[in-house]
Parts: structure tokens; C-alpha cells; sequence
């Protein structure tokens, strides 16, 4: 029964407002509801059924978030995504320039499904894999040109998953992350981009002494061979593992870039077998005329399946690119050049203090001296600044602002500093 505007005292069980108060107050059997309550719950509804992977009837469900990836598809040529990288990550010529063109023809792929006439040639994706050590920027790579794309961007972390039935989550999981960044609409996270960080990590152990399943290795390459080449997946929209009564998404990957990226700790000594050189014994010249810090660069699929990855996955991702070990000059730079360079965060850091931090050129190349040689890559300029600033930072908020309007950190005050940190005790591995 609706009533309207009647002077009863009639109230809303919900908000509490009277009669008198709302347009229309629709009564029950023990309460009564409003308009205004009507419209909240079934905006809750709503949601709950876009989370749940179930599109609400058109004309009830308002503007979402995922609106800004269903507008048009603007091609973006690979130099300019280069030159986007340049502005954040230093070096690695060959791997940007692999990364523009996947995700440039990631775009005409976008522009080309739907338009193709029967006779027409299908471009298939080409997924990518990163080989580097570590600190030399893949997963920074991944990161920065999320910032750039105008499609669902995720970054996931492989090694928590595990093979179905085992603590841990499942492969499927790593569709739930793309579907969360662009607020489960499964029409945009069929055309993102998602970017499988620490691949390495569910290599198949080799000469495994143990009886039990390869849980986290083998099994969880084969739960993804699908997922890479394009199929139909059902994905849980939370993530997690999949239970029977939980309603799952169906997603098709068809149309999904996958790129992968992974340190492969050891790949050396397999690289260094196929080419021929002795990393130890008494050939001497052999090993002069090839530097091992630059093994990576004859990296192939044969070494990636000798480390542990298996060989349907490996066809999967047709496209292998090394990183470059960082020397002394691009540690250096890093420190300093990058937009968002870490010297420049230190610099704002104190200035929220009211002290301008002046760092010496000394200084800086002393920080990427020890950088190289205790081997940490880019992370480990961090640990080192954060070891040589500890006091000045400690010290700074209780001085008060204005106590000391700059603080310059020279080679001396650094060598200092690092000597009685726990990191200057490290040894060069």
C-alpha cells in the first residue's frame, strides 16, 4: 500500500523519516520504507552484483569507474612510449623499446577484434618475457607505463600461487587482480594488460628429491597455459580460491597481454654451457673474452626451459629481452636524473623541514660505487642513503624548523656514516 502525504505517524524503518517528510512511503507488514531508502538500496544492490561479475539492467545502474577504459582506443606510437620510460627508468634501450612495441600492437589488436572480415588475417598476441637480475628494473618498467595506458593495467605477484586443491591461491587469481583495477567490468579486463612479476619463482624444481607434488612449480605453469594463449577462464571476482557456491566470472583472455618478467637467479651457468664458456677451470682466455655479467645477453628460450620453465609455457611468451647489469655510470644517473630520481625524494623529504639537502657529487658517486660492489642493483641505493641519512633525519625534527637551513653530504660524511651502519659491514658477494 503507498500513501502519500497524509499527517499519520507513519516513519521510514530505515532512515527515520516521517510521512510528512518523503513523497511516497511504501508500508508493510511491520514497517515502512521510503523513496529516498529505495534508491540507496538499490545502489547497494548494484554494486554488489558489478563485484559479483553480474552486470545490473541498463538505466538502474549509475556512471562507474571503469567508464574511462570504454571510451575510444588511441594508438600510441612505440617511440613515444619509449620516450614516456626515458623520463623514469634508466637504460635498458633494448627491453623499452620490446615493451612499445607489445603494447603498440597490443592497441591495434584492440582496434582490429570486431572489425575482421571472415577472409581478413587475425593478429595474434605476442606475450613478453623479461630476463634480468635483480634491481635492474622490470617490475619499475611495469609500473611506469601503467601510468601511461588507457587500458586495465595489473601487476601481479606469481609466486602465491600454488597448484588447485593446495594452500595458496590459483592461477585464476591473477585475472580477479585485472578485474579489481578496472572495477569488475569484464568488458575492459578482456583487453588489459597484465604484468606476471617474479615468472621464475614457480620454475619445476629440477632433481627433486622429495616424493610430494611440485605444488607451487609445475602445476602452477600448467594451470596457466590456457590463460596465456586465450580461453575461456572462470575467476573468482575476490580472488582467493574457487568453492563450489561462489559465483565466478567468465572472462576470455583472448585479448589479454601477458608480460612476464623474473630475475632467473643461476640462468648464467646454463647460458654459459650452451655458449661454450668455463665459468671456473684453467681456460683463462675463454673466460676473459666472454664477461659473465653480460651472459644475459645470449639468453633464449632453450636457456629459459633449462632453468625450470616448461616448454608450452615458454612457447606461450614468444618474445624473450634481457636487462642489462646496471654499471657505475647507471647507478649513478638513476640517482639523480629519473623524474621521480631518488635524490630528489630525499631533497623533498627535507625540505618538509625547512632544510635544503645538498648532495655532493662525491657523495653520489661513492653511493654507486657501493652499490656495485655489494651487488644489491638499483634497490640497494636506497639502503644505502637511508644508512647514510639515518642520523640527519633523526636528529632534524627535534632541532625544530629553522634550526639548520642546509645540510651538504660530502664523500667524508658518507664514508662516515656507512662505516658505522650494519650495511657497511656487508662484503661484496
Amino acid at each position: 500500500m503507498i500513501k502519500r502525504g497524509r499527517p499519520t505517524q507513519h516513519r521510514c524503518s530505515f532512515c527515520g523519516r516521517g510521512e510528512e517528510e518523503v513523497m511516497i512511503l511504501v508500508s508493510g507488514m511491520d514497517g515502512q520504507i521510503c523513496e529516498v531508502c529505495v534508491e540507496k538500496a538499490q545502489e547497494i544492490i548494484d554494486q554488489e552484483l558489478r563485484k559479483a561479475g553480474v552486470q545490473p539492467e541498463s538505466g538502474s545502474e549509475p556512471a562507474n569507474k571503469s567508464s574511462r577504459y570504454s571510451g575510444p582506443i588511441h594508438l600510441i606510437p612505440p617511440r613515444d612510449i619509449k620516450t614516456f620510460l626515458d623520463q623514469y627508468v634508466i637504460g635498458q634501450d633494448d627491453a623499452k623499446k620490446v615493451l612499445a612495441v607489445a603494447v603498440y600492437n597490443h592497441y591495434k589488436r584492440l582496434q582490429q577484434y570486431g572489425n575482421t572480415a571472415p577472409d581478413d588475417v587475425e593478429i595474434e598476441k605476442s606475450n613478453v618475457l623479461f630476463v634480468g637480475q635483480t634491481g635492474t628494473g622490470k617490475t619499475l618498467l611495469a609500473k611506469t607505463i601503467a601510468k601511461l595506458l588507457n587500458v586495465p593495467f595489473a601487476i601481479v605477484d606469481a609466486t602465491i600461487f600454488t597448484e588447485a586443491g593446495y594452500v595458496g591461491e590459483d592461477v585464476e587469481s591473477i585475472l580477479s587482480r585485472l578485474l579489481q583495477v578496472c572495477d569488475y567490468d569484464v568488458e575492459a579486463a578482456e583487453r588489459g594488460i597484465v604484468y606476471i612479476d617474479e615468472i621464475d619463482k614457480i620454475a619445476r624444481k629440477q632433481d627433486n628429491p622429495s616424493i610430494t607434488r611440485d605444488v607451487s612449480g609445475e602445476g602452477v605453469q600448467q594451470g596457466m597455459l590456457k590463460m596465456l594463449e586465450g580461453a575461456e577462464v572462470l575467476v573468482p571476482p575476490q580472488g582467493g580460491r574457487k568453492h563450489p557456491e561462489q559465483k565466478l566470472v567468465k572472462i576470455n583472455t583472448q585479448n589479454i597481454l601477458f608480460i612476464a618478467g623474473g630475475a632467473f637467479d643461476g640462468i648464467e651457468k646454463i647460458i654459459a654451457r650452451r655458449v661454450n664458456t668455463q665459468i671456473i677451470g684453467f681456460n683463462k682466455k675463454e673466460v676473459e673474452r666472454i664477461d659473465k655479467e653480460n651472459l644475459l645477453q645470449y639468453v633464449s628460450h632453450q636457456d629459459v626451459k633449462s632453468f625450470g620453465l616448461i616448454p608450452e609455457l615458454v612457447g606461450r611468451m614468444p618474445v624473450v629481452v634481457h636487462l642489462e647489469p646496471l654499471d657505475l655510470s647507471a647507478l649513478r644517473r638513476i640517482l639523480t636524473e629519473p623524474r621521480n630520481a631518488l635524490i630528489r625524494q630525499y631533497e623533498k623529504l627535507f625540505s618538509l623541514e625547512g632544510v635544503q639537502l645538498v648532495m655532493q657529487p662525491e657523495a653520489i658517486d661513492f653511493i654507486a660505487e657501493k652499490a656495485l660492489e655489494y651487488k644489491l642493483g638499483a634497490r640497494g641505493l636506497r639502503s644505502l642513503c637511508e644508512a647514510i641519512l639515518t642520523d640527519a633525519m633523526f636528529d632534524l625534527p627535534t632541532a625544530g624548523k629553522g634550526s639548520k637551513k642546509q645540510l651538504v653530504i660530502d664523500r667524508a660524511y658518507a664514508e662516515e656514516k656507512l662505516e658505522g651502519s650494519r650495511i657497511g659491514r656487508l662484503k661484496a658477494a
